[in-house]
């Protein structure tokens, strides 16, 4: 293949990976998800972080790929759990990875899900992008009744419509989503209700249960022009079971969101970090935290336990597919903390805690 058209191919995986680039962003002047007031973090047509690096653009994507030195993944990485089979309700707290970023969190006797992905490719389209190369840690069959589903942002490896729809079809969840969302999942099925929120703002899903959205160092998109668009978010839940912070993607930065969590809500008793998708860091570091940047952001937050996603299923960058998780145990080493505080889960692995 001659070297234009492969910069093209891999280009365009690179724009379906990460949801656009942004490089086409200036020529909408009207934002199609939300037209809300403007706030310290929307200027009235894109949100932006306190300190929101700079966009990537067309050249910085070229620039990548050229360079481009990455391991190469094997078509299947296969978990060594079985897939979970999930009882109906627990009253304590019950953590599974279905994969990648998508978990089963059942708490104070509900059951959520976060980012469900049930897909064969985290992509806007069947026939590229990347790949899954181990099938989920629940089959949806046996999913579990679903009280509600929490979205922290609208890149294909987070949201996915159709599943999202589907499960509204199956289980009638609450949809819980930051601002703009609303209107990309509602594409999918135009009855589904979706309780849009942002940073700041909680809600209560009874039984003394709540969750809160919160910060993030990241970006939002769909497609070529609509960067930043719609919020991103982490979450965090608060039950009789104690504080659970879960991110589903953000750079380290200063360290700021993660003193903030702490000094608001107290160490959690769980905290659910990105440890994967980092490579190369001059592309990477302002959007997804590497191993040392998740084991900064324990030692800030002080959680009981740490339980790490957002690698081994997708391959979204250049690190290899066991990478994040050797990479883990060497920076908990390097900082003095026991590797079982920080957990590299794999699909169908499951962490759980008494009441």
């Amino acid at each position: 293949m001659k070297r234009r058209s492969l910069l093209t191919v891999a280009s365009a995986a690179t724009v379906m990976t990460l949801g656009g680039v942004g490089y086409a962003a200036h020529r909408r002047s009207r934002n199609p998800y939300y037209q809300g007031p403007k706030s310290d973090h929307f200027d009235g047509l894109r949100f932006h972080s306190p300190d929101q690096a700079a966009d990537k653009d067309l050249a910085d994507v070229i620039r990548w790929q050229l360079s481009r030195k990455g391991e190469a993944w094997p078509a299947q990485f296969p978990s060594p759990f079985q897939p979970d089979k999930p009882p109906e309700r627990v009253s304590g707290l019950r953590v599974v990875l279905i994969g990648h970023a998508s978990y089963l969190v059942q708490v104070a006797g509900r059951n959520i899900l976060i980012d469900p992905v049930f897909a064969k490719r985290a992509s806007p389209t069947r026939f590229a992008g990347p790949k899954r190369v181990n099938p989920p840690g629940i089959a949806y069959a046996d999913l579990p009744p679903i009280d509600a589903v929490l979205i922290t942002h609208n890149h294909y490896d987070h949201l996915e419509g159709p599943t999202v729809a589907r499960l509204w079809q199956d289980h009638q969840p609450a949809i819980i989503a930051p601002l703009g969302n609303d209107a990309i999942l509602k594409s999918y099925d135009d009855g589904m209700p979706v309780e849009p929120r942002d940073w700041g703002e909680s809600i209560d899903l009874g039984q003394g249960l709540a969750v809160h959205l919160t910060p993030a160092n990241h970006w939002s998109a769909r497609g070529l022009n609509d960067r930043r668009m719609a919020l991103w978010c982490a979450f965090v839940l608060t039950s009789p079971t104690g504080v659970h912070y879960h991110v589903g993607d953000t750079g380290l930065g200063d360290g700021a969101i993660f003193r903030e969590i702490r000094a608001r809500f107290g160490a959690p008793r769980l905290a659910t970090l990105p440890i994967g998708a980092y490579e190369p860091r001059w592309f990477m570091k302002p959007q997804h935290m590497n191993p040392e940047d998740a084991v900064e952001a324990f030692k800030l937050l002080g959680p009981g336990q740490a339980l790490g996603h957002h690698w081994g299923t997708f391959r979204l960058t250049d690190e290899g597919v066991e990478r994040p998780a050797q990479a883990l145990e060497m920076a908990l080493d390097a900082a003095g903390l026991t590797r079982d505080r920080f957990l590299a889960l794999r699909p169908g692995q499951v962490w759980s805690a008494e009441g």
